[in-house]
């Protein structure tokens, strides 16, 4: 009986970590799925069109912006109102405005003014996005070291709950499209995109229903500044030096995939022979998605083991090498396709296992519950400035180099995207704290303790009635503990 009992305590409390974060799937989906849109596009109302109105870029930049958006008003929002509040305001967000994005139409039929609202869309999807980092993500990280969690698994769970939910999205958004061309063909491309995006609202509105008998987290309960005032001098005099450490390595990834994303386009070229079927460039694109899959499921299972700051440290080294063989290796790489595509996969499988799983774990584990939220949002906000930033940088830098029709042209930016890797690792390595188990109960009691030093009254801290139901819920598991040990 008692096993059976803890064993369904296990599962609640597993369930509850895949339920804050299993949202972010929607972010990789949404995020992955525009690029065939904008192939689809292109197809049935054609690139001269498409270039006029400037589409591509105003898509991109009105979707960075939206996440931005997103991370830093609900990273706010997450700490002064409420994680559930957040929560299931992200994912209605998501499910309404994936919906008016595959409705999206201009007056009279004009294609500009379609353009127009699904730009306008994509923006206000991307708030809804970007609230679920400093909502969701942040709300795993808690129910991470809730009862019922094992303490050799802390970091895994989160890890396959958020980032490994993303790098799935990624894959069914490849997937999805390539399905939906074989239902539909080519006659009918309208059909297939409207569909592809109009497909995000099933995931979003799961998970919303998953979330609506949620409770907040123990750690927010006992923990939270949401009827205090948070004393935001003290908190940066504490934790600006930690912030800024993530964010700079954030914001360093992140501009650094941006480069090493080109390789796709040579693998599908040279592949495919330059084959504009869109079969055939759906069906590779599924291929290329896939290399994330493994990196983030081994990470997954070794993060509890080297910690999450080794982790990254291992997994940005490991990238960095693989880069300066690609950019070393670049010629004869190029000129054996098979084993170009086998090492451009390891190399996304470095970035997943190390900071594509971390990175949220620092970030959300740095920080006092107090101001998780906003640590974590600003964190990640700055790192998606880093991809904005890289999506304007290298392709000057590639000039700069020599144009991509020549070698060094090619290459340069790869030379630059490896060092700054290892750069990123430097950081990581001297400026940012290793996690410990249990390292949020812990650097809460701390930040209690470094307000009342500092004058701060704490009693404020915390939402009404939370002492004693943590107390019950601490002492049910000890109990529980006790007997499985007699057992």
């Amino acid at each position: 009986m008692t096993t059976s009992l803890t064993w369904r305590q296990k599962v609640k409390s597993v369930s509850l970590i895949f339920a804050c974060g299993t949202a972010l799937f929607s972010d990789g989906y949404a995020n992955g799925i525009i690029g065939s849109v904008n192939t689809l596009l292109t197809r049935v109302y054609g690139s001269d069109l498409l270039g006029k109105h400037d589409y591509s870029t105003t898509l991109s930049s009105l979707g960075f912006a939206g996440t931005v958006v997103g991370m830093l008003v609900f990273g706010y929002l997450s700490d002064k109102i409420g994680r559930k509040f957040g929560m299931m305001s992200a994912t209605g967000i998501v499910a309404l405005f994936s919906l008016l994005s595959a409705a999206s139409a201009g007056a009279h039929g004009s294609v500009g003014g379609l353009l127009s609202m699904l730009s306008a869309m994509r923006f206000l999807l991307g708030i809804g996005i970007g609230a679920e980092y400093p909502c969701g993500s942040v709300s795993a990280s808690e129910q991470s070291e809730e009862p019922g969690i094992s303490k050799k698994a802390q970091h895994r769970w989160f890890a396959l709950a958020t980032n490994t939910m993303i790098d799935v999205g990624f894959v069914v958004s490849a997937f999805v499209p390539l399905v939906l061309f074989w239902i539909f063909g080519n006659d009918h491309l309208r059909a297939v995109w409207r569909l592809s995006l109009g497909l995000g609202v099933i995931p979003a509105l799961a998970v919303f229903i998953w979330r609506l008998n949620m409770d907040e987290p123990l750690r927010y309960k006992k923990d939270s500044m949401k009827n205090a005032r948070i004393p935001y001098g003290l908190i940066l005099r504490r934790y600006g030096g930690r912030l800024a450490a993530i964010s700079f390595t954030w914001f360093l990834y992140d501009f650094i995939v941006y480069p090493f994303g080109l390789y796709s386009s040579i693998i599908l070229d040279r592949v495919t022979g330059g084959d504009s079927s869109l079969s055939v460039v759906f069906g590779w694109n599924v291929v290329v998605n896939l290399f994330y899959m493994p990196g983030t499921l081994i990470g997954a299972f070794t993060v509890d083991y080297l910690g999450p700051k080794y982790t990254m440290i291992t997994g940005l080294l490991m990238q960095a090498l693989v880069g300066f063989i690609m950019s070393g290796l670049y010629v004869q790489l190029t000129n054996h396709i098979a084993a170009f595509a086998v090492v451009y996969g390891i190399f996304l499988t470095f970035g997943e296992f190390g900071p594509g799983n971390c990175l949220g774990l620092l970030a959300s584990k740095s920080s006092p519950t107090a101001v998780r939220g906003q640590f974590y949002g600003i964190a990640a906000a700055v790192g998606k400035v880093g991809a904005f930033v890289g999506t304007w940088a290298f392709p000057p830098m590639i000039k700069a180099f020599g144009g991509s029709g020549t070698n060094r042209g090619n290459t340069g930016p790869f030379w630059v995207g490896s060092g700054l890797a290892v750069l990123s690792a430097l950081v990581t390595l001297f400026l940012i704290r290793p996690l410990t188990t249990d390292g949020m109960e812990v650097e809460d009691r701390k930040f209690r303790e470094y307000l009342e030093a500092n004058g701060y009254d704490t009693s404020a801290m915390g939402l009404p009635g939370t002492s004693t139901e943590v107390s019950s819920i601490e002492e049910t598991e000890k109990t529980e503990k006790d007997l499985a040990n007699k057992a």
